[in-house]
């Protein structure tokens, strides 16, 4: 998951973008400080509707996090998972867990947040023929293999291991010992519907209702959402602010002029372009800061070109190509750091951070390189294309940066070329359709800070976000081993022998771990960013 004010220009005076133009100036409701302020924040539209279970990445995941809140929440700062609509999550054997909510707890419409609320959209999540993306993330649960069969036909409608005991309590049998399963639960899939999600399906989507500190005024694809804060909210997190307008942007760089005229309060997506001058621009209003986030190259493994039984070699020879330290210097002036595994160092050492566990192959040397696409039989076609969606983050500059090492390492001037979709959604859509034919950018921001989220939902056999279809038998029997293990430290270790089977196969290429940065305008205060790089919304004031 991921990815304000006027000054200087007059209250009439515009810079008219493309999106400045579609969105209008002002962006509706009141912007003027105070707790009623309205924050006017750069955004870009999700990939689907906002559903809890379909939605698996930045755009939507912002929105869905301030609509909504589960049983767990990550505390900005550092991550941890605390009980949040829960009261408790307990067991006693690490495989059935009995869950208590707290009471009083409502959604937006006034409806009571109860046991069958998280059921319910759990269920629903799950089965398939409701098609939700994020459905893998129930695997674990008792009878997911009855409403989730590979045959694509389900033999029963729920999944067996939940169960309703009262209003307040339910209880989850897993299939096997999952020591750290309770602190997944803070992530969107898990978060609970009310029954309007099921009796008008269509209403909801129009208008998505939650029971999170914000609701959802209006929103007009392309332009702007606009949230409101909920004045009933229940939680302890009450939003400080008077809601929030998420603006679209299709251009990263039209989001910082408008950020530096004063047309928009908050850009969390600083143009690769102005990372050297953006400390002069905006001096103690730029953020810059470690985030749970890894930028990779992944491989469409399902392409026999590329995922042949030699491509392996030919793989690891490009991430070999690649001088990671130097585009991270010239490119993002401090604002990445050199990958040296698939996670982040977020997590730290007990968390499951290794620096160099991906070894040599991560390792800049362009002798080796040539050598290793050599014995692979070469690039297939005599070239790699790498594909990346040219609306959003700066992209093509870091693209055409590894495209100029790999060439210049294999002494080729036309063995990498990138290659732009048009926006993120077409971005999106192609790799969802398995209709890559080349490699493609990848960036993953960690869902909760586990060393689980960094492998198995982007490597394990049908991961919930396993875009490169990635399939490997040893790789799937670590991390399930991992998952068993009731010590933390045991099953970190078997996470990193997952890791190094990857560290082998190259399904991705680790480019390097990204900082959370944005910046903000004179108006705004209590500007943070978490864990996950996403600006904490409900704690912006104005003013």
């Amino acid at each position: 998951m991921r990815q304000p004010r006027r000054r200087g220009v007059g209250p009439a005076v515009c810079v008219l973008g493309a999106v400045a133009l579609a969105t209008g100036c002002g962006g509706g409701g009141d912007d003027g400080g105070g707790p009623g302020g309205i924050v006017r924040a750069s955004w870009g539209d999700p990939q689907h509707p906002l559903e809890p279970a379909n939605t698996n990445e930045v755009q939507g995941g912002k929105v869905l996090d301030m609509l909504f809140r589960g049983l767990k929440k990550y505390d900005p700062k550092t991550g941890a998972a605390r009980d949040w609509v829960a009261d408790s999550v307990t067991s006693a054997d690490q495989q059935t867990f009995t869950v208590k909510l707290k009471r009083g707890w409502t959604f937006s419409n006034g409806e009571p947040v109860t046991a069958h609320s998280f059921t319910d959209a759990w269920n629903y999540a799950a089965l398939v023929t409701n098609k939700q993306l994020n459905a893998p993330f129930f695997a674990y649960i008792d009878g997911y293999d009855k409403v989730h069969p590979a045959s694509g036909v389900p033999t029963a409608r729920t999944m067996s291991g939940l169960t309703v005991k009262d209003d307040t309590t339910f209880t989850v049998r897993l299939s096997q010992k999952f020591s750290t399963w309770p602190d997944i639960l803070g992530y969107a899939a898990f978060y609970p519907l009310p029954t309007l999600f099921f009796r008008d399906h269509d209403a909801w989507l129009r208008k998505p209702v939650g029971d999170g500190p914000y609701t959802v005024n209006s929103y007009t694809r392309g332009s702007v959402m606009k949230l409101r804060r909920w004045d009933g909210y229940p939680g302890p997190d009450k939003a400080r602010n008077g809601g929030v307008d998420l603006r679209v942007y299709t251009d990263n760089n039209t989001a910082y002029t408008d950020l530096q005229a004063g047309n928009v309060d908050l850009v969390d997506d600083i143009p690769v372009t102005q990372l050297k001058n953006v400390k002069r621009d905006l001096g103690s209003r730029y953020l810059n800061q470690p985030a749970g986030v890894i930028q990779t190259i992944a491989f469409p493994m399902y392409d026999p070109r590329w995922g042949g039984a030699t491509m392996d070699k030919v793989r690891r020879g490009i991430s070999m190509a690649i001088d990671r330290a130097s585009i991270a210097e010239h490119i993002f002036h401090g604002t990445r750091t050199p990958a040296t595994d698939w996670t982040s160092p977020v997590l730290g050492a007990k968390g499951g951070y290794t620096k160099g566990l991906c070894g040599d192959a991560c390792t800049y040397d362009p002798a080796r390189a040539r050598q290793l696409v050599r014995e692979g039989g070469g690039l297939p076609g005599g070239q790699v294309r790498i594909s990346y969606n040219a609306d959003t983050g700066s992209h093509k500059e870091w693209v055409d940066a590894i495209c100029n090492s790999v060439n210049n390492a294999l002494g080729n001037d036309h063995a990498c070329v990138g290659s732009p979709v048009g926006t993120f959604a077409d971005f999106r859509n192609r790799i969802s359709g398995k209709s890559m034919t080349q490699p493609f950018r990848a960036g993953w921001q960690m869902d909760y800070p586990l060393i689980q989220d960094f492998l198995q939902p982007l490597y394990y056999t049908g991961g919930s976000s396993n875009d490169t279809h990635f399939s490997n038998a040893d790789f799937d029997k670590d991390v399930d081993r991992a998952n068993a293990e009731s010590d933390p430290a045991a099953a970190v270790a078997r996470f990193q022998d997952a890791e190094r089977i990857l560290a082998r196969q190259m399904p991705a290429i680790p480019l390097w771990y990204q900082n959370g940065n944005a910046g903000y305008t004179s108006r705004l205060s209590n500007v943070a960013l978490n864990q996950f790089s996403v600006p904490v919304y409900d704690q912006l004031t104005l003013g």
